[in-house]
């Protein structure tokens, strides 16, 4: 079942054409790899399937909504709703707890100060950190800051979660570790990752690869089969 959809998508900056007519589409339940140097326009596309930034021109949609038609404060209540992201940067705020920092983006959708919690126990329990809930982000190695990052993007049961160059700063080992724990989402919740990597190894893991190069989607030289679109 489809539930992404992308089509014809250009992105300038200035005279810069980074994104140069991208179409694709993601299945539910689907883990798929963006690859692509630095530079090639992975993180752009990522970006503007998340709606952290529009497209000059073209057109996104998710479960059927057409979502740059939607007013900036009913995107981001859709985003909030139903879009989590991983970044390479943790991001987590040094101040609050592991649970803490997994509650937040569920509080803020207004959910139950109880609910949330219990969830985000649970998420932190299924990723094994159930002896790490209540430390600071500065107590914990980098494994686990991305497992909290990857809990906190789960939190409010997002439809699609989108993951830039998630294994960035970790060492082999933690990399390897954490595209498994996307697969065991996967079977657990049935959740859809979009990843932009630029470690092919890592990426051949994944249910599907998609080569961008130069801001178009490209067939992958060792992947003949891999379906793809471009204008």
């Amino acid at each position: 079942m489809v539930m992404l959809k992308a089509e014809n998508l250009h992105k300038y900056y200035g005279h810069l054409h980074v994104l140069k007519g991208i179409s694709l589409t993601v299945n539910r339940g689907e883990i798929v790899c963006i690859l692509g140097a630095s530079g090639a326009g992975k993180s752009t596309l990522l970006h503007i399937l998340g709606t952290l930034d529009t497209p000059s021109s073209g057109q996104v949609w998710l479960n059927g909504q057409e979502l740059f038609r939607l007013s900036p404060s009913a995107l981001a209540a859709f985003r909030n709703k139903h879009i989590g992201f991983v970044f390479q940067f943790h991001y987590l705020l040094p101040e609050f707890t592991a649970l803490e920092n997994v509650c937040i983006p569920g509080w803020i959708a207004g959910e139950k100060k109880a609910v949330v919690e219990d969830r985000a126990r649970m998420l932190l329990e299924t990723m094994g950190m159930r002896d790490r809930l209540h430390h600071k982000p500065g107590k914990l190695s980098g494994g686990e800051q991305q497992r909290v990052a990857v809990a906190r993007a789960l939190i409010n049961q997002p439809d699609l979660v989108l993951a830039d160059e998630p294994t960035g700063n970790l060492d082999s080992t933690h990399a390897f570790e954490l595209h498994q724990l996307f697969h065991e989402l996967k079977k657990q919740f049935q959740q859809t990752f979009i990843i932009a990597t630029h470690n092919e190894a890592l990426a051949r893991l994944s249910d599907r690869q998609l080569l961008i190069r130069d801001g178009q989607l490209m067939p992958h030289l060792d992947e003949p089969s891999i379906v793809y679109t471009s204008h």
